[in-house]
């Protein structure tokens, strides 16, 4: 069985041979992407939110869908909410035979998964070097047999920055053979300069990385005729007189015409970092031209409306999955926990999506475990569900959320012997909690059968509203402003909480997870 597929939220596929951008407007931090027997595939940053590393397929580059992850979970000291962790930015290749991911946990060091298949099963993650502050691994093999990687450097772990260190790989991809060796040092002229991405064309070795910062950096790329270098820069996209800011840190993928395509993110604040795809050329002296040439600074800078790749034009409509109806009582791909997730938050069923009721997090919502979160998935939104409870104890809990750094819910609570409606929001600093309140509204509800939503407006603007019984909704005031997380862009999602670890749990059911764009797309679907 499938799950069920949503009406079109965000439509980058224009249905005339063209697309815009982004063409997934949702946080897909860090992108990479290659094309292999005439597929595309894309890797993301997961950070602390599993399973990780989402890995989505396309026939176009411009509609996709999410197949698979990497890793369904992380080491043991993830079963607790680390914000900001876990993995950052991921390489994807296909060599030998299998599909590779590169990727870095900064505090643990750098490692490696594959798979034949990218629908099946990833091999267990495996560690090439335990570091603190390697980051951004991208590897490449050469035509002499042997492998290389290089990788950028987290000040904050390393001591470093704004340097790409070069190190000897075994071919298997399983240990480097070496200590490494600077390539490249941005000091001066790239400041930030990380995410590299590393390839060979025509003899020569490229380069890849952004640089001047996720917010309003550029992308760079570096060139040699030797490996090892000495490697010079040209930095190549910037915004220019566009509204993409910092267009860079992404993937050159050529598609089976030879056609070239840059994929990129753009940060946009609490929606995260969105995903577009540029054009790509290379000039007669041999280096890449990216989207529309800016005469004043020959750079190029970020289109917003290009030809689809070639021989992709009837691409059946597709996009990243948003709405379920938990086949099977199951979550679809869509779904992430900000933790590790443990076996029984989950209860199975056929009907419906069964959560425990597991206790809430040492503060707040914010450190809560057993969140079930999704991304937002364009620039206005509502998403819809329906919960019946089962509770037992006091204090039990099940709901909405809007999840970042500020996170705000509405939900169902028991107390006293009563199921009523409670409003919670909270922020949440890198000094910890600086304000959290919770209040009862003055109505009571049944646990048979309640409804909750929140629309979210281009501004990003929450308005929470409940309904019963099939009434009209009923709004909730005030509104609710949503802001990113550490490293991501805000999600919504669902959860079942308890005030104490009870050995029998109270229970909620979620009927379906209904997400539907609230503007209007830019052009009618046939």
């Amino acid at each position: 069985m499938t799950h069920y597929v949503s009406p079109c939220i965000w439509p980058a596929d224009n249905q005339d041979g063209t697309y815009r951008n982004p063409v997934i407007h949702a946080d897909y931090s860090d992108p990479d992407a290659i094309c292999v027997n005439g597929r595309y595939y894309m890797v993301a940053s997961s950070f602390n939110h599993l399973p990780g590393l989402p890995i989505l397929e396309s026939s176009d580059l411009v509609n996709w869908r999410i197949i698979n992850h990497v890793l369904p979970t992380l080491p043991k000291q993830f079963d607790e909410v680390l914000p900001g962790k876990g993995v950052w930015a991921p390489s994807l290749r296909f060599h030998d035979g299998y599909f590779w991911v590169f990727y870095s946990m900064p505090d643990e060091g750098i490692f490696m998964s594959k798979a034949q298949d990218p629908y099946g099963e990833w091999s267990a993650a495996h560690c090439l070097k335990a570091v603190q502050g390697w980051i951004d691994p991208c590897p490449l093999w050469d035509d002499d047999g042997r492998a290389w990687l290089v990788h950028a450097f987290a000040y904050s772990r390393a001591n470093i920055k704004h340097k790409l260190q070069l190190c000897a790989m075994s071919p298997d991809g399983r240990s480097l053979l070496d200590e490494g060796k600077i390539i490249f040092d941005g000091t001066r002229s790239h400041p930030t300069l990380e995410g590299p991405k590393f390839y060979k064309r025509n003899g020569e070795y490229y380069i890849f990385a952004p640089a001047g910062g996720v917010e309003s950096g550029w992308q760079t790329v570096l060139r040699s005729r030797t490996v090892e270098g000495q490697y010079l820069a040209k930095n190549v996209l910037h915004q220019g007189v566009t509204g993409v800011n910092g267009p860079h840190q992404g993937g050159w993928v050529e598609s089976p015409d030879g056609e070239g395509w840059f994929v990129h993110f753009q940060d946009k604040g609490f929606y995260g970092r969105i995903v577009h795809v540029q054009p790509l050329r290379w000039d007669d002296e041999g280096w890449p031209q990216i989207g529309a040439l800016d005469s004043l600074s020959a750079m190029g800078e970020p289109v917003m409306r290009a030809r689809k790749p070639a021989g992709s034009a009837q691409a059946a409509y597709c996009e990243p999955q948003t709405s379920d109806d938990f086949v099977d009582g199951k979550p679809g791909l869509q779904w992430q926990w900000p933790a590790n997730p443990q076996p029984g938050w989950i209860i199975p069923g056929q009907q419906g999506l069964t959560l425990a009721c597991y206790p809430v997090g040492p503060h707040s919502l914010y450190d809560t475990p057993q969140l079930l979160l999704q991304k937002f998935p364009a620039p206005a939104f509502s998403a819809q569900t329906t919960l019946t409870a089962d509770f037992i104890h006091q204090n039990d809990e099940a709901g909405l959320v809007i999840y970042g750094e500020r996170f705000a819910s509405v939900a169902l609570v028991w107390q006293n012997g009563n199921a009523h409606l409670k409003v919670t929001t909270g922020w949440n600093s890198d000094k910890g909690i600086v304000d959290f309140t919770s209040e009862l509204l003055p109505v009571r509800a049944s646990m048979s059968r309640i409804s909750l939503r929140v629309a979210v407006d281009n501004d990003g603007i929450c308005q929470f509203s409940w309904s019963q019984h099939g009434e009209s909704w009923q709004l909730i005031t005030p509104d609710f402003a949503a802001s990113a997380g550490k490293w991501i862009g805000a999600k919504v999602g669902i959860y079942a909480l308890s005030s104490a670890d009870y050995a029998v749990k109270g229970r909620a059911c979620f009927a379906h997870f209904t997400v539907t764009a609230t503007s209007p797309p830019p052009y009618s679907r046939r």
